[in-house]
């Protein structure tokens, strides 16, 4: 019984032992977690601090790189407006600057107004002096003719009015042969005109500089490629594009002679498209030169409305672009016509604006005032009519139509705009080196110039200045005084019309100069 007893405490002594060594290991493996809990938990804290510190330094960064951003962008937006600034300041000061120009140069108009205003009173006077001066002589000739012819005052007055008649009648015959003169002079540069608008119009073989075309070649043998077996290619060339295609023995070159420029200039864009391919038989050349007839068509719209666009003019008809394209391929006296149209347009543009006129107005007119001689042979009518009908039918306003056909004067002005127009075009081609003019002919013209100048007696010197435009006499300052300069002036003038021709105008200029010297010692 005391064994059991013994047996049972010592069973319940080891358990618990047992139990409490069992809770000591329970207490020692929470204190590890315990630990690597808190371990975890730095290392966790160390990382978010490490994280959290590159997040600051990136926020730091993007917001310095933000602000650069930000400072470049007003830094050139400042830049900009100051560069506005100094434009609008530079177009400010420009036009100040005109406007004292403009100013100073109106009140010189003044001036000049107030002193020819002054002397055209003072001439009034003198000439209401000598209107009553030359009524009194006339009536003193009267009293003394009556007395010497013992006539009545009525049958002596009869007597001077039948010879006032008379002389009357032999100043109006003069003046009638100067007229008839000066008639042939502009009939001979009208007819000029006219033959050299129908040598662009009509096919004539005597203007080889403005006919032919020259076409270079690779090598001598392309020329027998392009004949083609028997001439069939050359035949077809011809046939198709309507222009004459000349072989001869100049190296590496063929001719193209015709007078239509639209279509010379198709026949060689197509040649040259024929030679680079290298195909060349009667099929290849229809469909070349239609194709580049298509591409020509094209492109003379396009440099129709380019010109419209260089002049500012607007709402102008397709058809009318397309003609205006044409006038490219066009000459007069070698000057191309379209830019003599766009120069005429500007030209007329600044005189409407110098007299207060509508400016696009006056340019559509000096633009569109030779668009007649677009169109072919195959119309009737000067080149003035045709273009203010084909402008007419495409819907310009009656100014413009009569500018065009009034041009020159064959019918009525009917509007300012029409004189402005053929002010333009004679401005344009009577401008120095504007047409062609042979040299030898053009050294004729100053030589026979400065001979009528010398054969007035008087005349020291003379000398044919800016291109003929001016001629320049000095005189001796002993035997011409200051009166008979206007008459020299005047009588050269009238030889040079009577004796010359020549486009534009001439200005006379005569100088009498005196000069004294003494010395002193």
């Amino acid at each position: 019984m005391l064994t059991y007893i013994i047996i049972g405490a010592v069973g319940f002594a080891l358990g618990i032992i047992l139990a409490l060594f069992i809770n000591y290991l329970k207490r020692t493996a929470d204190n590890k977690n315990i630990l690597k809990s808190t371990e975890l938990a730095k290392k966790i804290i160390s990382d978010a601090n490490h994280e959290a510190e590159n997040l600051k330094k990136s926020a730091v960064l993007e917001a310095k790189e933000e602000w650069f951003k930000t400072q470049k962008k007003y830094e050139e937006e400042i830049s900009s407006r100051k560069k506005e600034l100094y434009s609008l300041e530079k177009e400010y000061n420009d036009r100040s600057l005109n406007l004292d120009k403009r100013l100073e140069g109106l009140e010189k108009r003044d001036a000049n107004l107030q002193k020819y205003e002054k002397e055209l009173k003072t001439r009034e006077n003198e000439l209401q002096n000598k209107r009553t001066e030359l009524e009194d002589l006339i009536e003193q000739q009267n009293n003394k003719l009556s007395e010497i012819a013992r006539l009545s005052r009525e049958e002596a007055i009869q007597i001077l009015k039948n010879n006032l008649k008379n002389k009357a009648r032999a100043e109006a015959a003069r003046d009638v042969r100067k007229i008839a003169e000066e008639a042939k002079i502009d009939a001979n540069k009208l007819v000029s005109g006219v033959l050299a608008t129908a040598i662009q119009r009509i096919a004539v073989d005597y203007v080889s500089e403005s006919t032919v075309s020259v076409v270079s070649l690779p090598d001598e043998e392309m020329k027998g490629r392009i004949i083609g077996r028997e001439g069939r290619n050359i035949r077809s060339f011809e046939k198709a594009s309507g222009i004459d295609l000349i072989i001869d023995d100049t190296p590496e070159a063929v001719v193209l002679s015709g007078f239509d420029p639209i279509r010379r200039e198709v026949a060689r864009l197509s040649l040259e498209k024929l030679i680079t391919d290298g195909r060349i038989h009667p099929g290849r050349i229809e469909q070349v030169i239609e194709k580049t007839t298509k591409e020509m068509n094209d492109n003379l719209v396009k440099i129709g409305e380019k010109a419209c666009l260089e002049t500012n003019i607007h709402n102008i008809s397709p058809n009318l672009v397309k003609l205006i394209g044409r006038l490219k391929y066009r000459t007069s006296y070698g000057q191309n016509i379209l830019q003599h149209s766009i120069e005429s347009a500007w030209v007329c543009g600044i005189l409407a604006a110098e007299l207060g006129l509508d400016q696009e107005l006056a340019r559509r007119c000096g633009f569109l005032h030779d668009i007649g001689k677009a169109l072919d042979h195959e119309y009737d009518g000067s080149h003035a009519k045709l273009g203010a009908d084909v402008a007419r039918k495409n819907g310009e306003s009656r100014i413009v139509v009569n500018a065009i056909e009034a041009h020159h004067e064959e019918v009525e002005y009917q509007s300012v705009y029409a004189v402005l127009t053929q002010a333009s075009d004679a401005i344009s081609g009577a401008r120095p080196g504007a047409r062609r003019e042979m040299l030898e002919t053009y050294m004729k013209r100053l030589e026979k110039m400065e001979e009528i100048a010398n054969s007035i007696e008087g005349v020291s010197k003379s000398y044919a200045i800016q291109a003929g435009r001016e001629l320049r006499i000095i005189v001796d300052p002993v035997s011409i005084d200051d009166k008979k300069t206007a008459y020299i002036a005047s009588d050269i003038a009238e030889k040079i019309e009577q004796e010359m021709q020549y486009p534009g105008q001439i200005k006379v200029m005569v100088i009498r100069e005196t000069r004294q010297t003494a010395i002193a010692k």
